[in-house]
């Protein structure tokens, strides 16, 4: 059974919703970016740290896991 004509539509309204929230996110983005390059290019470093941070603490999650999780 496919989903209700209800459920449908939520999912359709959920969607456009994350379309709007991106929109306005990318819009907000390009505002930073024209109108303070300088504090941008910090904002992207410190975004560029934290992705970095994540993958190695993950990388080293997996490393203690082969190691026996000791």
């Amino acid at each position: 059974m496919g989903p209700t004509g209800q459920e449908a539509g939520e999912a359709a309204v959920a969607v456009q919703g994350k379309k709007i929230a991106l929109y306005v996110l990318v819009v907000f983005v390009l505002y930073v970016i024209i109108t303070d390059p300088e504090n941008a290019a910090g904002y992207v470093q410190i975004g560029f740290e934290g992705v970095s941070n994540a993958a190695r603490a993950i990388g080293d999650f997996f490393t203690w896991l082969a190691d026996g999780a000791q």
